[in-house]
């Protein structure tokens, strides 16, 4: 469970600081993929093209 202490009343620091602790934990992604049922095959073909998308996303120009 997350938690994050509130100090001298800074309620709109302490949710900032609660989003990035929840986002970094990979809760809002699992949600995500848990919303509706990815076929075997789907999700390894989606998960090849997210592949490729990274890898010329991250291509050093040699």
């Amino acid at each position: 469970m997350t938690k994050v202490v509130v100090k001298a009343g800074d309620v709109d620091g302490a949710l900032k600081k609660f989003k990035a602790k929840v986002a970094r934990s990979g809760v809002p992604s699992e949600l995500k993929k848990r919303k509706h049922y990815e076929k075997p095959g789907v999700k390894r073909r989606n998960e090849k093209k997210e592949q490729i998308r990274n890898a010329r996303k991250h291509k050093s120009n040699y």
